[in-house]
């Protein structure tokens, strides 16, 4: 999963009202992605940089979808 030996803390928004929410955790420097439904299935990595612009992007509203 992991190409650490440490353990990822997954988190997720204190807004999720649901156990249906996308889970974040910070492992190695990298950044993981899950799905709560299924935490053992899949999951996202994503490097620092790659998560900067993620971010910047979410912070722009460029994924605001109507």
């Amino acid at each position: 999963m992991t190409n650490s030996t440490e353990q990822p803390r997954w988190r997720r928004s204190t807004r999720c009202g649901s156990n249906a929410c996308v889970e974040v955790a910070r492992v190695g420097g990298d950044y993981l992605i899950r799905d709560s439904k299924d935490p053992d299935g899949g999951l996202l990595r994503f490097s620092p940089q790659e998560w900067a612009a993620f971010a910047a992007a979410v912070q722009a509203g460029e994924f605001h979808f109507e």
